[in-house]
């Protein structure tokens, strides 16, 4: 079994007691804070090494270094295949800042993409800016009324909607 499948099954288990669950999470998420804030501070430099290495550089277990890594992937510059990740899989920590700081909106994690260290990265303005552009990217159109299929056809032929266009829908 791979290290993302065994950090899954902790993470997001069905069967584990809700308490205990509700404190890996808040012990995860105070840790991914402070790697974060390390990463922001120097955010040009590319942090490389093994997955067994960086969880002992940042002084966090195998497994919430796995579930770190999972979360900052679609972040990363080039991702890392953590699906075929083992403990001496040589893994890049490079991110794309505005990448990490849109995610971090879409994800909702404020507790991240208010960090001080995002100051000197970027403006007041600037973020204020991604975030405004991030939540509005996710802003859905409603669309019309949907066609029946005993309605009439909206290409105008005169014929129900499941003997014309709908057809084969």
């Amino acid at each position: 079994m791979s290290l993302i499948n065994d950090w899954r099954d902790m993470a997001y288990s069905s069967t584990a007691d809700k308490g205990e669950l509700q404190r890996l999470w808040q012990d995860y998420f105070k840790k991914e804070k402070d790697i974060y804030t390390e990463l922001l501070k120097t955010p040009d430099v590319e942090v490389r090494g093994t997955v067994s290495e960086l969880a002992e550089k940042y002084g966090i277990s195998l497994m919430y270094m796995t579930g770190f890594l999972d979360g900052i992937n679609d972040s990363l510059k080039e991702a890392n295949d953590i699906e075929n990740m083992a403990e001496d899989t040589v893994v890049s920590l490079g991110f794309d800042k505005e990448k990490l700081f849109r995610n971090m909106v879409d994800a909702k994690a404020d507790w991240l993409y208010e960090l001080p260290e995002w100051d000197d990265i970027y403006s007041k303005e600037e973020r204020e800016s991604l975030i405004k552009d991030q939540k509005k990217s996710h802003t859905f159109v409603r669309e019309g009324k949907k066609i029946g299929r005993n309605d009439p056809c909206p290409c105008g032929s005169g014929k129900k909607y499941k003997n014309c266009c709908g057809k084969d829908a």
